[in-house]
């Protein structure tokens, strides 16, 4: 596999390269992430588009429109299991 230039890629592009090869992160300055207790175990997490989230305002509306479409899609079976 050939390996990649990563300085000559952002060179291509123009931009700076202004990254250190190390930071250092103050852990004792590090608070508790405020939207975990909103996540539950087996949730996903989406980041949605510029243009898609300017109709979509709140999480309560993409939850809405996803549970409006999934109720029309034919329901997926879950695969079975082959014996041998």
């Amino acid at each position: 596999m050939k390996k990649i230039d990563s300085k000559k890629i952002i060179a291509d592009r123009g931009e700076p390269d202004d990254m250190l090869p190390e930071y250092r992160f103050d852990y004792r300055k590090a608070r508790p992430n405020r939207f975990a207790d909103e996540i539950v175990e087996g949730s996903l997490i989406v980041v949605l588009e510029p243009e898609i989230a300017r109709v979509f305002k709140t999480q309560e509306a993409v939850k809405e429109i996803l549970k409006v479409i999934a109720k029309t899609l034919p329901a997926v079976q879950e695969p079975q299991a082959v014996s041998s």
